[in-house]
């Protein structure tokens, strides 16, 4: 690694992937702090600033790298899950600082703590096939429907903050993915930066409720990222890192865009009815 500081290139392409990243991540922010709870939640839990991370991986890393990688971020979907359900419950009656705090805290310890079990794809996939269920269910008493109404205004400080947040997790990705393994290299591509900044600026102009709301709905629609990355985990060697990230990617949107399909049969039959 201190070879490559000398090298332009080396810092050329940092700043391609810094501009990747934080256009993607800001980009999908905005998008949801100007929709409504569901169809925040659904953009929201698209591969936003974990795909992006994933982009760097597939710059440095061989195929199998990658494919490892992705029971690391199996292993951290349902961890973002509890995450977003952890911040729902306590931004009912809390403050910012204690309902993220207490979130990451649950997140940091939930990391390291499934690292100490030897996970292969098949237990990673079971743990998300059980733990779903649950978060899904305890996240209906915190849905809200109607709590965020208002547009969402953005400020320069607002964009700041985040280029300086995803940098830095830029700057960790890349330095650190040959060093920590496979596992954290997974786990840390899909740490919650774009999820975080979604709550922090509606918790603080919409209140600790509204933002929860928007927490409580990311539940089913991380569903549909579970398997794309599965997808991401078989196919990144036989046909490659960049298509299998193809596949992933519409893995997750067609289910997002089959729950959103859904919501609104249900929503015709409620007029109708």
């Amino acid at each position: 690694m201190s070879a490559l500081l000398v090298e332009p290139m080396f810092w050329y392409g940092l700043a391609l992937k810094i501009a990747i990243t934080v256009s993607i991540t800001v980009t999908a922010s905005v998008a949801v702090e100007r929709s409504g709870p569901f169809i925040g939640a659904l953009i929201a839990s698209l591969p936003t600033a974990g795909g992006a991370a994933l982009i760097i991986l597939a710059m440095e890393h061989p195929p199998s790298f990658i494919a490892q990688s992705m029971i690391g971020s199996l292993v951290i979907t349902p961890v973002g899950a509890v995450f977003a359900l952890t911040y729902a419950a306590l931004a009912q009656r809390h403050g910012l600082i204690a309902s993220l705090g207490g979130a990451f805290a649950v997140w940091f310890g939930s990391a390291f703590g499934l690292r100490l079990i030897d996970w292969s794809a098949e237990t990673a996939l079971l743990l998300n096939l059980v733990v779903f269920p649950l978060t899904i269910y305890a996240a209906v008493r915190f849905l809200g429907e109607g709590k965020v109404k208002a547009r969402v205004d953005l400020t320069a400080r607002d964009v700041i903050w985040r280029v300086g947040v995803v940098t830095f997790c830029v700057l960790i990705v890349t330095g650190l993915s040959s060093s920590i393994g496979t596992y954290f290299s997974g786990v840390f591509a899909f740490f919650p930066v774009a999820m975080s900044s979604f709550f922090i600026i509606l918790h603080t102009r919409l209140g600790g409720p509204a933002a929860a709301s928007v927490a409580a709905h990311v539940q089913a629609p991380f569903v549909g990222l579970v398997f794309g990355l599965y997808a991401v985990h078989l196919l990144a060697e036989p046909i490659g890192v960049w298509r299998s990230y193809g596949v992933g990617l519409a893995i997750c949107m067609s289910w997002n865009g089959a729950l959103w399909l859904w919501r609104r049969q249900r929503a015709r039959r409620r007029l109708q009815a």
